[in-house]
């Protein structure tokens, strides 16, 4: 059959679950072919498509029938849209002709081929009808209020007729619906029609004599349905035979969706062991302490599953049978093929360069695209069948972009909650992205979306505004949480709440924590004190800057050691006096593009070295390689300057992994950090700097270097009481209470 319907008062209104009802009907079965037919301009229609509650249509018929296009590729459809255009006189044409006309305002609508004017009761009269007849155009007036001049004998019925008969649907299978009078140009083809509930007593009058016209009880999409059965499209068995099964709701009152398990797998013996996750800065820790207080829940996360070995794949495995009896993991069976492509090439080749800001390392491919939906369906799937009536499903990051696209239509019940744990971009950079609108429209499906900053939310906003129109609910000031106008990611104020396709979504700043207590243990350990005091003195009076990051190009590894070489020679008094300790992380073996910066950063080091170096004293020391935990807090505890300079950060969570050492030790160091970090925002008392200015870079380390020790020890005091008190327990509590409306400052929480 083809659906052809108006979208406000129609298709796009009714009980949301009759509206669930006949968009799943129509997503379930290609064979029912959809058009949009409506008033609305075809910039106006775009971000409906961008919708994923919202069925694609196979055409769209706009401008009150003026355009006519692919529902998918917005192409017009030949030689229809060059018939309706060699109608039309053009815009101008028609505007100046009825410039000097009293009672008429011009609409500020996107148009095309048409003129669309606001005007007052009895305005439409023959002066104006003759007007339209030089011009070669039709008057359509409705609702005493609107008034659109159109190419001759173009209206939506004629448009939809013409349609039908280029494509060669049979007439009798064309059902159309409509409220208003504007759509009766639809029934008078002789098609089968459904004016809905609550329609317009012009258009009910005016079809009432049509033996082929339903007057429906239900309004929108429930009217819709009652035709389609009323008709018999769908034959004998009717709509729930069409219909796909749905799930019965699990047991889980809160589904945590991460792309890690929260606990480690390893091969030994030919056997598959679990052992506790060995993540330093406790993310994973703190969501499952959600579930220890017996609440029934599920972790989903991925398992590399081999389907050519006869093993069969477990999907429900205990976590911690003791500490968490109500949780399981709930794995999602991926393939090594699948991995490397969804997580280790795709998100880091084209999603993560673009997030931060480097579009043009970016590579898009399709086929990696199709991998990434299919593995974000199968995490859609598995939450929806772990997901109790009204459960909260917490997603986390860019990997799970289009997991809540598909969620919404599984599991309308739900409350879907997203953190985005990596930086978000301004709209500019993010709207490189070639599915864009795909991304944002998922996202718009969630009831709550947190990132770490207030500048991170904004700039989502931006970005959604570009896709769809929306509506500011409420606006709250940054401060005194966070900097305004103080560094490269400040704001003073941000959005908490919009509407958008007329739904309310949550917006907030949440700030990762830290887990300082687990720090504070392991500087309580004897052999950590022992490794503080061997390093020390190791040091032997040298100060020391610290580094550590992984190897990544939004890491600013490369322009430090640039920077730190330019401290040197413009103060040699420094030299012999300060070394460098950088810590770089390799990436997986599967990621090759880091190849290139390892080795820039390699001879970088050992020209800084060569240049400098002198008996008894290297400036830099550098380490390829992970380090224990216990290790590198030695290390926080023994560095007198912590540098952490990315081009590009999310948050970074070393700063305050140094900071709370540092501040448990009652020490003095100085954290010099990047102002493009999102830390940035949060962090009081950190001497910020731009690593995009080299002379920036060095000024500031040496102002750390040199830094009065009064002075030192205020900032950290500062630094440790937001660390302290914002801590990773916080963090998560204040998302879940902001989710649940439980918090009075949701947004701004601390």
């Amino acid at each position: 059959m083809l659906l052809a319907t108006d979208l406000d008062g129609t298709f796009l209104a009714g009980h949301p679950e009759q509206r669930l009802r006949l968009y799943q009907l129509i997503n379930a079965h290609p064979q029912i072919k959809l058009v949009f037919v409506t008033g609305r301009g075809l910039e106006v229609v775009m971000p409906l498509l961008s919708d994923p509650s919202v069925p694609t249509p196979d055409y769209i018929i706009c401008d009150v029938g003026a355009t006519v296009v692919d529902g998918r590729t917005l192409k017009p459809i030949q030689p229809l849209q060059a018939e309706i255009d060699a109608r039309w006189p053009g815009e101008r044409t028609v505007a100046q002709a009825l410039g000097s006309f009293a009672g008429i305002e011009r609409q500020e609508v996107p148009q095309q081929r048409r003129c669309s004017y606001f005007c007052a009761p009895g305005t439409v009269d023959s002066d104006l009808q003759t007007i339209a007849d030089s011009l070669g155009c039709d008057v359509l007036y409705s609702a005493d209020r609107y008034l659109d001049i159109l190419p001759r004998g173009v209206n939506k019925g004629s448009t939809l007729d013409a349609l039908v008969c280029a494509q060669g649907f049979d007439r009798d299978a064309v059902l159309v619906a409509g409220d208003t009078l504007n759509d009766l140009s639809m029934y008078r083809q002789g098609f089968r029609g459904v004016c809905v509930g609550e329609s317009e007593t012009a258009l009910l009058e005016a079809t009432r004599a049509r033996a082929g016209v339903l007057h429906a009880r239900s309004p929108g999409c429930g009217g819709i349905l009652e035709a389609i059965a009323h008709f018999g499209f769908l034959g004998p068995a009717g709509i729930d035979a069409q219909l796909p099964d749905a799930d019965a709701p699990g047991r889980s009152e809160l589904v945590m969706v991460y792309h890690r398990l929260p606990y480690e797998e390893v091969t030994e013996g030919g056997r598959v062991l679990r052992r506790p996750p060995s993540s330093p800065n406790g993310i994973i820790p703190t969501l499952l302490s959600y579930f220890g207080d017996g609440r029934p829940g599920a972790w989903v996360a991925w398992s590399v599953h081999d389907p050519k070995k006869a093993i069969p794949f477990e999907v429900h495995t205990s976590v911690d049978r003791d500490r968490y009896p109500q949780l399981v993991a709930a794995r999602v069976p991926l393939t090594k093929d699948d991995v490397d492509v969804f997580y280790k090439r795709f998100s880091k080749e084209a999603f993560w360069p673009t997030l931060h800001t480097f579009w043009e390392r970016a590579q898009f491919r399709d086929e990696d695209w199709r991998v990434f939906l299919k593995v974000n369906r199968l995490f859609a799937r598995r939450a929806a069948a772990e997901a109790a009536e009204g459960a909260v499903v917490w997603l986390h990051d860019y990997n799970l972009w289009m997991v809540p696209a598909v969620l919404r239509e599984l599991r309308p019940d739900v409350k879907i909650a997203f953190f985005h744990h990596t930086y978000f971009p301004s709209a500019d950079v993010f709207n490189v992205l070639p599915w864009r609108r795909e991304i944002i429209g998922s996202l718009l499906q969630c009831d709550y979306i947190g990132f770490h900053i207030p500048r991170q939310a904004e700039n989502f906003l931006d970005v959604v505004r570009g896709v769809a129109p929306l509506k500011v609910l409420e606006q709250r000031n940054c401060a005194p949480r966070y900097l305004t106008y103080g560094c490269a990611v400040g704001l003073e104020e941000m959005t908490t709440a919009f509407e958008v396709h007329g739904r309310r979504i949550g917006l907030g700043a949440h700030p990762v924590g830290l887990d300082v207590g687990r720090i504070r243990a392991i500087l309580e350990r004897p052999e950590t004190r022992a490794r503080i005091d061997e390093l020390r003195e190791g040091l032997g009076g040298t100060r020391m800057i610290l580094s550590v990051e992984r190897l990544d190009y939004t890491k600013g590894t490369l322009e430090k050691l640039i920077a730190f070489e330019r401290l040197l020679d413009e103060h040699p008094e420094l030299q012999g006096e300060v070394s460098l300790l950088a810590v770089c992380v390799p990436a997986a073996k599967e990621m090759t593009i880091y190849d290139g910066l390892q080795t820039q950063i390699e001879q970088a080091v050992g020209r800084l070295n060569g240049r400098f170096s002198r008996v008894g004293w290297t400036p830099v020391q550098f380490f390829f390689r992970a380090l224990p935990f216990d290790e590198v807090v030695a290390w926080y505890a023994t560095a007198d300057v912590m540098w952490i300079t990315p081009l590009r950060d999310g948050l970074n969570l070393v700063s305050k992994e140094y900071v709370a050492t540092q501040g448990i030790l009652d020490g003095r160091g100085v954290l010099v950090l990047s102002e493009f970090a999102g830390a940035a925002a949060e962090l009081h008392g950190a001497v910020l700097t731009n690593p995009h200015d080299g002379a920036d870079l060095a000024a500031q380390l040496h102002h750390a270097i040199t830094m009065d020790p009064a002075e030192a020890a205020t900032r950290l005091r500062e630094l440790f009481s937001i660390v302290e008190h914002n801590d990773i327990r916080r963090w998560g509590r204040d998302f879940l209470a902001a989710v649940s409306g439980e918090l009075e400052d949701c947004a701004l929480p601390g």
